[in-house]
């Protein structure tokens, strides 16, 4: 799991032709050709430390000290990186039991996160305790689908926030799985659970049409998908327009290399997700010509471990 390669074509104004052919290197050698790369972890769950070497699946694996000298590593290669992450920062280890968040948020501001949206498990210490560790946070939480008018997490968090890279803008929205039934009230208290279909659609509209962003993210806590009609990131693709990219969470799905679906419009909308506790740090690469006609998507998700992180 620790190289995948995907490349992808999109719409009727390809790249170049035959574009899925040529090696990355031509891409990123041509002066024409702007190059995003696009990391991201979801569902990390407090795991600060490697999993132990006990012979378990996942010893070995994971870990936010190689996590940040993998990434620091990128952006040393790369010119034009962003760092995000779909949610479930917290719960999973003493950690969280100690600290309620405060590490896991600090070392996230550390390795340089741009963004995050918010998991269920982000109110495991109360919507007051979410609240309480924000000053941690030098990266903004997006959600465009939680009313929190009634919570000391009002004006807190944001629908989305856009991402200039050279001539290249980058609009980010982010949307979250209903809270009823997977949160104690107590727990989110006044926290309405609006559509995350209608509302990311409303904002990745804002964000294409309005704004003249050349790629939408969502950042999306909703799950990969279910065996019934429940709101998942394959649904959503599906119901969508204007968003390129979802990068999901709560299913804990290893993606092999990402999905790609067909919107209501009859665009493509990739999808990707890359497990749980920080174990594959998740990476794709999206080619802009410089006149923003055409894009190419390349992903390599990457194990995080010891020989990877040196």
């Amino acid at each position: 799991m620790n190289r995948r390669n995907f490349v992808q074509t999109f719409g009727t104004g390809a790249l170049l032709t035959g574009v899925g052919a040529l090696p990355l290197r031509a891409l990123a050698a041509e002066p024409e050709i702007l190059r995003l790369t696009i990391l991201h972890t979801n569902d990390v769950h407090s795991r600060i430390d490697p999993f132990p070497m006990d012979g378990s699946r996942n010893q070995g694996a994971g870990g936010a000290a190689r996590r940040a000298a993998m990434i620091k590593r990128i952006r040393q290669e790369q010119k034009h990186v962003l760092l995000l992450d779909a949610g479930d920062i917290f719960q999973g280890t003493p950690y969280f039991n100690l600290y309620g968040g405060e590490l896991e948020l600090k070392l996230m501001s550390e390795m340089g996160y741009d963004a995050a949206t918010i998991g269920n498990h982000d109110f495991d210490a109360g919507i007051d305790g979410l609240y309480k560790q924000l000053p941690n946070a030098n990266f903004p939480l997006i959600n465009g689908n939680y009313d929190f008018s009634n919570t000391v997490m009002n004006g807190k968090v944001i629908p989305y926030k856009i991402f200039k890279k050279d001539q290249i803008k980058i609009g980010v929205l982010g949307v979250g799985i209903e809270l009823d039934g997977l949160v104690p009230k107590t727990l989110y208290k006044e926290t309405r659970y609006l559509d995350p279909i209608a509302n990311a659609n409303k904002y990745a509209a804002i964000l294409k049409k309005e704004e003249k962003c050349d790629y939408v993210i969502c950042l999306s806590h909703l799950g990969y998908k279910y065996q019934d009609n429940t709101v998942s990131d394959i649904v959503l693709a599906k119901s969508s327009r204007d968003i390129d990219l979802i990068i999901g969470g709560h299913t804990h799905t290893f993606l092999d290399e990402p999905i790609v679906e067909t919107n209501v419009e009859g665009s493509q909308v990739l999808i990707n997700q890359v497990g749980w506790a920080g174990i594959i740090l998740g990476r794709l690469d999206v080619f802009f010509e410089r006149n923003r006609k055409g894009k190419c998507v390349s992903c390599q998700n990457i194990l995080v471990n010891k020989a990877q992180s040196k």
